[in-house]
């Protein structure tokens, strides 16, 4: 019998080379495995049977390569992309680790750096576009301060805003098919990170001059640092056409940014987040921008990969058993039920209606005594996921 949680390329599960190929080092200890270059990773992936890999420009070509250099490995990628079947749906730029990017990329107070920022930008568009890539993400992890005396925060938006304008401009005179997604952090590598939350994101956009090619790239582990619900912060994106990319991983609230296995640590939250993205149909990438844990070698950063598409494909079958369900679906129709009294209220205003709903008499008693029997709920879905139902 097949295995149901076998991923299949209709799943569009991807991983950055920088996920799979982390070595487990960190700021308290040296790598525990061995660097393997992106030809490996991507026959790695192919093993575990994701549909696609993503990357930073430097992932795939080291930041001081001779053209020479550079052609030959992109070439040999090229090779493994054809000999697997693995696709690039998604192209980054590193911009955060290099020593030059210390006070930021695009909000440096140094002129120069933010213009070779744009310029090592550019080059990895075309690098990404050459490989196939339709969505660009833009992660400003240097993009920020440790003290506000170091830099007006509206200047550096303003900074920030000229950047994505200009590289916007350089994309469509380019013809290139490309969207860009913005991706947000409260901190961490910099004490504040500008634009720390998907809605402060979303807001940013409407700012730039071309808001229609840039959306986001929210990511489980960011949203949940600052404490806030990352499925609201999805639900948000979707609602307003915005959500180009998403990071899939998981996350401790208050810690640092652990990158955890996907649906390893908030299994409620993880399924109420694949349900909606199954609902509303997105037909995106699930992109798992996680690592394996430092304990692992190489056959455990297999097994990790492998549980980040098991786990969510567990969870979406678990999501057509709860629309499935008769009670859950029974319990949601009498929770939203309702007698059609409020009907001339609703639809366009006018002063018709505000003259009937000014005057219209509620009985405030009942409305406030009923009970909406989301306990209920609630434990019928933790059933569920406990597999009891």
């Amino acid at each position: 019998m097949s295995d149901p949680y076998e991923p299949q390329p209709e799943h569009k599960f991807t991983f950055g080379l920088w996920t799979v190929g982390s070595t487990g080092r960190d700021q308290f200890g040296l790598p525990v495995r061995e660097s393997l270059s992106p030809v490996q990773l991507v026959h790695l992936l192919a093993e575990v049977g994701a549909y696609g890999v993503n990357f930073h420009d430097n992932d795939l070509v080291p930041f001081n390569a001779s053209k020479a250099e550079r052609d030959q490995i992109v070439s040999d990628f090229k090779k493994a992309l054809a000999a697997t079947g693995l696709v690039v749906p998604m192209a980054t730029t590193n911009l955060f680790n290099h020593s030059i990017f210390k006070d930021g990329a695009f909000t440096a107070n140094d002129h120069k750096v933010r213009k070779f920022a744009l310029q090592k930008t550019m080059q990895a568009i075309d690098l990404g576009v050459e490989l196939g890539a339709k969505v660009f993400v833009f992660w400003g992890g240097r993009e920020g301060v440790e003290s506000d005396a170091t830099k007006d925060p509206a200047l550096g938006l303003k900074r920030y805003r000229d950047a994505l304008n200009f590289l916007s401009d350089y994309v469509i005179d380019q013809c290139y098919d490309l969207k860009f997604a913005l991706e947000s952090k409260p901190n961490e590598p910099r004490g504040d990170i500008f634009l720390p939350t998907t809605g402060a994101m979303l807001g940013f956009i409407e700012t730039l001059d071309h808001s229609d090619m840039v959306g986001v790239n929210p990511e489980f582990a960011h949203e949940v640092m600052a404490g806030l619900n990352f499925l609201h912060a999805v639900a948000q994106a979707w609602e307003m056409g915005k959500l180009f990319h998403i990071d899939l991983n998981d996350q401790n609230v208050g810690r640092f940014d652990q990158d955890w296995r996907f649906g390893s640590y908030n299994i409620k939250q993880s399924f109420f987040l694949v349900k909606f993205l199954e609902d509303v149909g997105y037909t995106g990438s699930r992109h798992f921008d996680a690592h394996a844990y430092r304990t692992e070698d190489y056959e455990g950063v297999k097994d990790f990969a492998r549980g980040c598409m098991r786990t969510y494909l567990i969870l979406k079958e678990k999501a057509a058993r709860f629309n499935a369900d008769q009670e859950i679906q029974e319990l949601l129709k009498a929770i939203n039920a309702d007698d059609g009294s409020m009907s001339d209220f609703d639809g366009e205003y006018s002063p018709e209606k505000v003259s009937k709903l000014k005057s219209h008499q509620f009985d405030i008693q009942t409305l406030s005594q009923r009970g909406l029997m989301y306990e209920r709920l609630d434990q019928l879905t933790i059933d569920l996921l406990l597999g009891v139902r």
